[in-house]
């Protein structure tokens, strides 16, 4: 049995020296971050803190992470998932290659870092900046998940029906972390998860009487 630690999200090849450093530089960066807001808030957490405590300059958290909302929202998956998309079988239904795919994410994430996790969706629901930055940013992840999309259903990547369909999946599993922290993170995600796709892929289910 495949367990989350050697799934193909994270049984990935050796990386070059550099890469490896701006990895290890990011994940600095990161934890940086999350023990400060840990201690002291998201507010009252400034860039020159983080760069103190992560041993790197100002200049260098700034190339890696525009903002310090990006610090909180961006991770090493979005890359992986696209990749591992255009492994899947090119005959497989599309949102089974994403339920498949989504699936790994989620169980990686989770047996890595859960308490990283669960801040960085609670940040997303208590702290408008980093809800807004989000928004912001959603429209650029929607752009890369439409070239999958393409590939696998022939439309052309800026098509209004590929824009409309990615931009509604990507809002769609966005709802799920905002869902979770509502809930006081009682819900299952892989759970949350097949329950959005199902919705995605069938509609809204039939109200019971």
């Amino acid at each position: 049995m495949t367990s989350a630690h050697s799934s193909p999200l994270t049984d990935r090849p050796q990386l070059g020296l550099r890469e490896r450093k701006k990895i290890k530089t990011r994940t600095a960066i990161r934890a940086a971050t999350y023990a400060l807001i840990r201690e002291q808030g998201y507010d009252a957490t400034t860039i020159e803190q983080i760069a103190e405590r992560a041993e790197v300059s100002p200049s260098t958290v700034f190339r890696y992470f525009p903002t310090k909302e990006d610090i909180v929202l961006t991770d090493e998956y979005d890359p992986i998932l696209l990749e591992e998309l255009r492994k899947r079988p090119a005959d497989e239904p599309w949102l089974e290659s994403l339920r498949y795919v989504m699936r790994l994410a989620i169980s990686a994430a989770m047996a890595d870092e859960p308490e990283a996790i669960r801040l960085r969706t609670h940040l997303l629901v208590q702290v408008p900046a980093v809800r807004s930055r989000m928004l912001e940013s959603m429209s650029v992840t929607g752009r890369m998940l439409a070239d999958a999309v393409a590939e696998r259903t022939g439309l052309e990547q800026d098509s209004l029906e590929a824009r409309v369909y990615t931009m509604s999946l990507i809002g769609g599993l966005a709802e799920i972390s905002v869902y979770w922290a509502e809930n006081d993170f009682k819900d299952d995600l892989l759970d949350l998860l097949d329950r959005t796709l199902d919705v995605i892929e069938h509609g809204l289910p039939t109200k019971k009487t």
